[in-house]
Order: C-alpha cells, then structure tokens, then sequence
C-alpha cells in the first residue's frame, strides 16, 4: 500500500522501522532472525537502506522483494543519486515498478570518493530530480529525508528548509533523521507550514545502544546529542546491557512525546537489532494502551 494513503486512512499513528541490506554471511543471519520477529508484530512499513554510489544495489532490490513477497511488511525502497547515471536510475525505478514495489525514499546519498580523492557525483545532483522522475514517470509514491537540525552540509537551517519544502511539494511524505529533542521536530513543522507545506513528516527515532554507536552517527548526521541524554546515559557506559536498557527507556520517552504532538507515525532506526526495536513498540503500545 502506498504510504501516502496508509498514513490518510490509519486511523492510528503508524509504527515503522529501517532496515539494513547485509553485507556479510553473519549479518544475513543476523537480518534474516530479524525479519522473523518482525513479522509476528504490526509494522505498517519498513523501509531499506542503499549504500553509498550503490554500493549495496542488489542486496537492497532482492531484500525489498523478500519483505514484500515473503514477510509483508510493506517495502520502501531508498535510492540514491549518487554516482548513478540517469539511465540507470531509470532501470532500477523500473525494475521496482514492475515488480509491484509502490514505495520509494529518494536521497542524493553520501557519493563515493574516487582514487583520486574526488567525489564520484551522479548525473542528478539533487534529491528533488529524482522525485520527480520516480512520480511523474513511474508513478511511485515517494518520500523524501528530513533534518530537523539542519543538514549538515546546509549553508544554513533556512536554507535547508526551503529546499525540503522544495522537495516536499512535489513528494508525497518525509522521514526525518533522527534526533533527541522534540521541539526540534515541532519547529521543522513550523517552518514547513510557514513555507506553505502540510505534507506528513515521520519522525525517526534511534534508540542509544553505545556510546561509540551514538557519537558516530550523531557526526555522520550533524544530530546534537542533548547533554541531559548524555549524563543519564554516562554512568552506563562500562555496562553494554544498562546503557542499552537505558538507551531504550530514551527511545520510549521520546516516542510517547512524539505521539503526544499527533505525529503520523514514528519510524525506528533499527540497526538491524530485532530485540531493541520490539522492547521499544511494545513499550510505547503499552503505555499508549494504560492511557
């Protein structure tokens, strides 16, 4: 079901997760036990990473049909510029056309860097080219990334606001990266509405599982880390299993925060860690039940 009209006629929020394609024999066993549990709970959608210059392709498109054919949970597929000439862009949104897949999450990507040191860039230099493709020639429904802090490569937060407001005029539906504070999604919101967009943005959620984890995605993703997360998370970080419980307990809070606002959904980071990700929806439905 295309997500657009999922989010329209769900008369709940809805519940979702990110996937990663494997790209060892170990992490296929890993996704692959995963996708099991997954599948014995409600999950409205789970969308699926591309690695960088295409560096995952096939595993991302043969891990997107399993989800859609053998467990049913509803793919979005994420495809990037980057690297990729418009022809093959054109092959990949086919091959997703005619074998049903109605979602896709369209990203410029991180481009690969060359022998020489130079960014490979592909022949679509911005997210928003291949919007337009993937909806006016294969009639996809297409969401788009958004950064409530800004993306780091932004010359300024208005500045990235107006180009995801670009964007969003002419997609259906945005995730967000992830981020700890509430008013942050709240003011992204704001600007939108003020930009004249009204489009649903799906607040991401990243559960903290370890420091090392934490900081360096925070990095890769210019999110802040909020110093009140970081000293209650502090006194765990000698103790995996403590800092991960408490990391979850973050997850749930800002959950329910979220929730609270009458956001459409809250899509979850899951790293490909089953447990976490499950401790997280029956926690939040849990409360959401006793309220």
């Amino acid at each position: 079901m295309k997500i657009d009209e999922l989010i329209e006629q769900s008369s709940r929020a809805l519940f979702s997760i990110e996937l990663w394609p494997p790209r060892t024999v170990t992490s296929e066993k890993k996704l692959a036990e995963a996708l099991e549990l997954f599948s014995t709970v409600e999950i409205d959608f789970a969308s699926i990473t591309y690695g960088a210059g295409g560096s995952t392709r096939d595993n991302t498109h043969e891990l997107v049909l399993k989800l859609d054919r053998q467990f049913n949970l509803n793919p979005v597929a994420h495809l990037v510029t980057a690297s990729h000439s418009e022809d093959e862009l054109r092959s990949i949104l086919g091959r997703y056309r005619d074998n049903g897949i109605e979602n896709l999450l369209a990203l410029r990507g991180d481009p690969p860097i060359d022998g020489a040191g130079h960014f490979e860039v592909g022949e679509f230099t911005r997210a928003l080219q291949l919007v337009e493709l993937a909806k006016e020639e294969f009639s996809l429904c297409v969401g788009v990334a958004a950064h409530p802090e800004g993306h780091p490569d932004s010359m300024s937060l208005d500045d990235d606001r107006r180009h995801l407001a670009e964007k969003l005029k002419v997609a259906d539906f945005a995730i967000t990266q992830f981020f700890y504070r509430v008013d942050d999604y709240l003011k992204l919101i704001d600007d939108l509405e003020k930009l004249g967009v009204s489009k649903p943005v799906i607040p991401g959620v990243m559960a903290p599982t370890a420091f090392s984890t934490l900081q360096k995605m925070a990095q890769l993703s210019g999110t802040e880390i909020p110093r009140d997360i970081v000293d209650r998370l502090a006194p765990y970080e000698a103790s995996p299993d403590d800092f991960k419980k408490a990391g979850t307990e973050v997850a749930v809070e800002l959950c329910l925060a979220l929730l609270d606002e009458g956001v459409p959904g809250v899509h979850i980071f899951t790293m490909n860690q089953a447990s976490t990700t499950l401790e997280i929806f029956d926690s939040v439905k849990g409360n959401l039940n006793r309220r």
